[in-house]
């Protein structure tokens, strides 16, 4: 398999934009008809990510040993679709159909055999970490509580599951809303499973954004919502060990996560009496966008807790003013501190960057994967700090 040659057509496929979506699910549903219903209903924010995501991982199979548990959790994740095992062979025929369509007579017989084999690697990874996962449930329902809007475009949602929904803080999950049929969004919950089963995540409107605005305009409390698996574990802490030193950086609603990691630590110091030292930046882009001083003002008194903030967009900030990222790097040196970011994409390339630049090695900085590293999300135009996002890294990458 010449994984050379998979990136290098990939590209060349790439570049014809919309139009290699717009014919892959042209192909797909007039060849398998009976899988339009795993689809939304409007295909307006969705008919690009499967083919690029696809064509992405695919191409880069010869790295799957480092991404091997992403795609299992995907594989997982998308029971909650309906998705099976025969639905593969369809999707895996549309992406070479859509491959030779537009690499015309450079598509060869060789070619095909190659993307065929790695196609079938990444389908085969998820299909048997779908079919080991079986004898778990592939969604859970759930009760919407409570609604609260915190300011102009950012607002809480806490719902109760019905039957036990296990998951560790930092994860990520999927929520359908009764409002939204089939448009699947990944939130982060605020913090570590409770008692009770309630479980809040922060939401932050998307311009355009279909779930975003039904998240915070239109859910109410009563409503039955379904949850997928939760996903990802980079944001998390290992359960037993010595946990190091923290460095949480967090862009707008990226916060969400690293508070869940906030309220661990907390309940690490009040169990043991001791426990890692913490230190939190967040960073919005104007000075309304600091929604969640109510979570914070619980530990305003914990001395194993610093706080800094900034805003990158609001001159009349009194405080600090820039990326959040070059705020904290600056602030350093960060030895010993084991560094988590979450935010846009890009907010968290820069911050890694700023990390990086002030000599924090790149085995000590953390940040999910599970955002489409493929496309540009809606509303995430610079990757300043508090660039407008839906949810925090844990959000894009689906093969629906």
């Amino acid at each position: 398999m010449d994984a050379v040659a998979l990136k290098r057509t990939w590209a060349q496929v790439a570049a014809h934009g919309d139009a290699v979506p717009g014919y892959f699910y042209a192909h797909l549903f007039l060849a398998h008809p009976e899988v339009r219903d795993l689809f939304p209903v409007t295909m307006a924010t969705q008919r690009d990510r499967l083919v690029k995501a696809l064509g992405r991982m695919v191409s880069d199979v010869d790295n799957l040993g480092e991404v091997v548990g992403y795609i299992e959790d995907l594989g997982r994740d998308h029971r909650k679709f309906g998705t099976i095992a025969g639905h593969y062979p369809a999707v895996g025929a549309s992406l070479l159909a859509t491959l030779k369509h537009f690499l015309g007579d450079t598509w060869t017989a060789e070619l095909a055999s190659d993307w065929a084999e790695a196609y079938g690697i990444i389908a085969t990874t998820m299909i048997t970490a779908a079919e080991n996962a079986e004898s778990e449930p592939a969604t859970w329902v759930a009760e919407v509580v409570s609604t609260e809007r915190r300011g102009m475009d950012v607002g809480t949602v806490t719902i109760r599951t019905a039957e036990p929904y296990a998951y560790r803080a930092g994860q990520s999950l999927a929520i359908e809303v009764p409002q939204r049929p089939r448009q699947w969004r990944y939130l982060s919950p605020t913090h570590t499973p409770r008692a009770d089963s309630t479980i809040t995540f922060h939401v932050q409107l998307v311009p355009g954004g279909q779930v975003s605005g039904a998240l915070l305009r239109d859910v109410k409390a009563g409503d039955r919502v379904r949850l997928g698996p939760p996903i990802g574990d980079l944001l998390t802490l290992p359960p037993q060990s010595d946990w190091p030193d923290l460095l949480l950086i967090a862009g707008g609603t990226g916060l969400a996560p690293l508070l869940a990691v906030l309220d661990q630590v907390a309940e690490r110091h009040r169990s043991s009496g001791t426990g890692p030292n913490v230190a939190l930046y967040h960073g919005v882009r104007h000075s309304w966008g600091f929604y969640a001083k109510r979570e914070l003002e619980r530990y305003a008194d914990s001395p194993w807790l610093q706080t800094r903030f900034a805003v990158s967009d609001d001159p009349s900030f009194p405080g600090p003013r820039g990326w959040i990222g070059d705020v904290a790097a600056e602030d350093g040196p960060w030895h010993g501190f084991l560094a988590m970011v979450c935010g846009s994409p890009g907010m968290v390339r820069h911050t890694t960057n700023a990390l990086l630049d002030s000599g924090v090695a790149s085995d000590w900085i953390l940040s999910e994967k599970y955002e489409d590293p493929f496309t540009q999300p809606t509303g995430e135009p610079d990757g300043r700090t508090g660039s407008p996002t839906a949810v925090p890294l844990g959000a894009g990458l689906s093969i629906q």
